[in-house]
């Protein structure tokens, strides 16, 4: 049973009793993303993510990963679109360490200047990482192209112009607007007690409520029209992703939209693997993906390419998304895919840390709790005329945006009247 709790000073704890587990999943989220930020300080989400683990008021930075390593434990926290999380997955006994270190580090946390100027050149390191990974860098290129001048199209790391001329007043000022305890959510999952978890967040939690109101940009409405972004580079393979804006967390077509994408891309038996791969033999890695925002989604196909065979690739691909928007799939087909959707659900929640990811997700984003039994209801009732009036409503010829990475002789202009008239 999900249990939640709400302190006096607005932060919320959830938690999910799981027997049988010796480990728990503790989470601290939140609301403090990228989507967040403004083009001037863009990067400063995951730059403070990367600077809480230097030290706090109580732990220095090798004492925050020896503690937790040295019972067996791991810690980690990532930067996303619309939240930070910090975590840990540890033996039960230690939950209080856990608690008492993630806290520390978030609220109290030192920002000397000596650290941040060490870890900015960190951040400008995997800044390069993921340039030099074509297979990352496309999906950047494409988010540029589906949410242009917007926080969503631009990199969660940051530039290295921004990274470089961010200084300590402007990390601070991030953290004084989005850290504070009504804007976070602590999140458990394994063999706990929810009012044991409660007591003890509450020994390590200032009593005191900050009231702030969290701004962001919408999304605006967009040219609806075929667009096209390429990086040339000398490399053996283009890299592919074809986009297409999808729908929100909170749209009633969420869960539809999920078995679209098992329909058409998320595994082996998918539509488009089938095609692409073993029939075509066009390309090796091949598959499509889904993402959720507060109020815009996507939906991505990605693939990894001949240089010689694009135009084919994209002509495959794009006849597979005119078939499911004009027929239903068969019922099999969709009962292949809910059941898939279903299990994979749960084996990932049977973890302790993954479940608490997905709880901690839900709830930061949502602010209730969904249970795997609603999950199961809303996707049982899913037709397959829904599925295909969905694929329709998305797959339009004229809102594709594509991005390209790799040893491309055509010019965008080329490829994006190529799109326009498949």
């Amino acid at each position: 049973m999900y249990e939640k709790s709400i302190l006096d000073n607005g932060l919320k704890v959830i938690s999910y009793k799981m027997i049988q587990r010796s480990s728990v999943g503790v989470g601290l989220w939140v609301k403090g993303g990228s989507r967040f930020e403004v083009e001037e300080n863009q990067g400063v989400a995951h730059f403070l993510e990367h600077l809480f683990f230097k030290g706090s008021k109580h732990y220095s930075c090798r004492q925050i990963k020896q503690s937790i390593e040295g019972v067996g434990g791991s810690i980690n926290g990532f930067t996303s679109e619309e939240f930070c999380c910090y975590f840990v997955k540890i033996p039960y006994k230690h939950l209080s360490l856990a608690l008492d270190i993630l806290i520390d580090m978030i609220l109290n946390p030192l920002l000397l200047e000596d650290d941040i100027n060490k870890e900015r050149n960190v951040v400008l390191e995997e800044i390069k990482l993921y340039h030099d990974l074509p297979q990352n860098y496309v999906h950047q290129l494409l988010d540029e192209l589906l949410w242009p001048n917007h926080p969503l199209g631009r990199s969660i790391l940051g530039t290295y112009e921004t990274i470089n001329s961010l200084r300590r007043k402007d990390i601070l000022l991030f953290k004084e607007n989005y850290y504070f305890p009504s804007s976070m959510v602590i999140a458990a999952c394994g063999n706990l007690e929810h009012k044991e978890l409660l007591e003890r967040v509450k020994k390590h939690m200032p009593s005191v409520e900050i009231k702030k109101k969290i701004n962001f940009q919408r999304i605006p409405h967009y040219s609806e029209r075929p667009k096209v972004k390429i990086s040339k580079r000398n490399i053996e393979q283009i890299h592919l992703a074809l986009g297409f804006h999808g729908v929100s967390r909170t749209n009633r077509d969420r869960y539809a939209l999920s078995i679209l994408h098992i329909i058409l891309g998320a595994n082996m038996s998918s539509r488009l693997f089938n095609e692409v791969r073993e029939k075509k033999g066009l390309a090796y890695d091949i598959g499509t993906h889904v993402q959720f925002f507060l109020d815009s989604g996507s939906f991505v196909i990605h693939a990894g390419i001949d240089p010689k065979k694009i135009r084919l690739t994209l002509k495959v691909i794009i006849k597979e998304l005119e078939k499911i928007s004009n027929t239903p799939p068969t019922l099999s087909e969709l009962k292949r895919a809910k059941d898939y959707y279903l299990g994979q659900l749960s084996i990932f929640l049977e973890d302790t840390l993954e479940h608490m990811l997905w709880l901690g997700e839900n709830f930061i984003s949502l602010d209730k709790i969904i249970t795997f039994k609603e999950i199961e209801q809303k996707i049982q009732r899913i037709s397959t005329k829904e599925i295909m009036f969905l694929a329709k409503d998305i797959f339009i010829p004229h809102r594709r945006k594509l991005a390209l990475v790799g040893p491309i002789e055509e010019e965008e202009k080329q490829i994006s009247d190529y799109i326009s008239k498949l």
